[in-house]
């Protein structure tokens, strides 16, 4: 469910659109995205945008109550991890709710981003950066 305003017009109908418990991928630039899932491709340049910067944009519009990610993810990438994890502690104090995280194998991870309607593809260039968000309620 939307909380505000977003400039991409393709990312910010996606959020938009949503209902309770659809999921959304964030990913690295080399995550593959299947053929039946929207692809939001803002990779500019490896770097560009980041995906704390993207994680950053959409949690500004998008509620959540729940995250999952790559077991992974924390072992070989941990600043990034870290930041994420922060960012996930700021949004439920905003929003006064628990945020339910969730790890699974990063095969798992890449099957699990079929249920989502949209993969949002950043130009990070950090090793498991990714992220599927699942869509709670403003409510």
């Amino acid at each position: 469910m939307k909380k505000n305003a977003l400039i991409n017009a393709e990312l910010s109908y996606v959020v938009a659109t949503l209902g309770h418990t659809d999921e959304i991928t964030i990913c690295d630039a080399g995550l593959p995205i299947p053929d039946e899932t929207q692809r939001i491709d803002l990779a500019l340049i490896p770097g560009v945008p980041t995906f704390i910067d993207t994680v950053k944009a959409v949690l500004g519009e998008m509620q959540i109550e729940g995250v999952v990610m790559a077991e992974e993810f924390a072992q070989v990438s941990p600043d990034l991890h870290q930041a994420l994890i922060a960012l996930i502690r700021n949004e439920e104090l905003l929003c006064g709710k628990k945020i339910t995280l969730s790890y699974v194998s990063h095969e798992a991870f890449k099957v699990h981003t079929q249920d989502s309607k949209a993969v949002i593809r950043t130009g990070e260039c950090t090793p498991y950066a990714n992220v599927i968000f699942q869509s709670g309620v403003v409510f």
